[in-house]
């Protein structure tokens, strides 16, 4: 599957999954990942606990599950490659509903993934005597 065309012409809401070094998990509404010529994503995050746990711990899960009826849509297993703070590419990729400059106090970072899983959202095929 052609992940950015994907995104481009779907719309749904996205949930991403982060773990502390501890383990403790949270979830955080997210929109649609940022696709990089390189083949990563970039997703922007507030400095908040998602920023935070990705600080201990590199591995996160992407959901976006499709607008309408049934469950159509992907799960994405990331691990974090770098960062940007309060970067000129941060600012110019932010939603046209959002300041195209730093909003003042809040800092924001770019966070760039390589995907390492993709799965549909429902279901899949069996990995190691474990279901998805």
């Amino acid at each position: 599957m052609d992940l950015k065309a994907y995104f481009e012409e779907k719309n749904g809401q996205g949930i991403l999954a982060t773990a502390d070094s501890g383990g403790k998990v949270d979830l955080a509404v997210y929109g649609k990942p940022h696709f990089m010529e390189d083949g990563t994503i970039a997703l922007i995050m507030a400095d908040r606990l998602t920023h935070h746990n990705l600080q201990s711990n590199d591995h996160a899960a992407y959901m976006f599950m499709e607008d309408g009826p049934g469950y159509k849509g992907v799960r994405l297993f990331l691990t974090k490659i770098s960062e940007e703070q309060d970067s000129d590419r941060l600012y110019a990729m932010r939603s046209k509903k959002y300041p195209s400059k730093k909003e003042e106090g809040k800092t924001r970072f770019l966070v760039f993934f390589t995907i390492d899983k993709q799965l549909p959202l429902i279901g899949a095929e069996r990995e190691d005597d474990t279901l998805a």
